[in-house]
């Protein structure tokens, strides 16, 4: 099976090497556990393995074996943890990677756009999606709304409510 991106690095947290990550996963305390290894983007800043793993204010810190001080811990700013996908994971589960570049279209057919990320949030992920006619649009990646993903064929269909889609990030 691929791997995935779990995580991005952010900046150094304190002195002694952790760092903030975006997370990319919706099972960050099965992922992240003391001696886990990680695959990385690039591939030269790894394999790591996780020291640490903790959260302060509502964001993730992860600490590394290979990353013992502040400096070690910023030349990791912006690499990408990679982990297996789980053979488990739920069929309606995405990753970003997935996802990008998919076309948007309604339920109609009607081209809205392309998906440029997926923005993982706590309570629900958004798209953010590149409208045809130019502008932003953030939807958020609930069933209601986007009913169907289509990977082999390339597409998302996006069902927004009145208003939605006028809404420029």
């Amino acid at each position: 099976m691929d791997d995935v991106v779990v995580a991005r690095i952010g900046k150094p947290h304190g002195l002694k090497g952790e760092v903030t990550v975006q997370v990319h996963t919706d099972s960050p305390g099965e992922r992240f556990v003391t001696g886990a290894v990680f695959a990385t983007e690039p591939a030269a800043a790894g394999p790591l393995t996780l020291r640490s793993a903790r959260w302060h204010n509502g964001i993730q810190l992860l600490a590394f074996e290979q990353a013992l001080d502040r400096t070690s811990a910023e030349a990791l700013r912006g690499t990408r943890l990679l982990s297996s996908a789980d053979a488990e994971t739920e069929d309606d589960a995405w990753y970003e990677d997935d996802l990008v570049g998919l076309a948007v279209v309604a339920p109609d057919g009607t081209a809205l756009g392309s998906v440029v990320a997926l923005h993982p949030r706590p309570v629900q992920d958004l798209l953010e999606i590149e409208k045809t006619g130019g502008g932003t649009a953030y939807v958020p990646f609930v069933e209601e709304i986007v009913p169907e993903v289509d990977v082999d064929a390339g597409r998302v269909v996006v069902d927004a409510p009145p208003g939605l889609l006028d809404l420029d990030g």
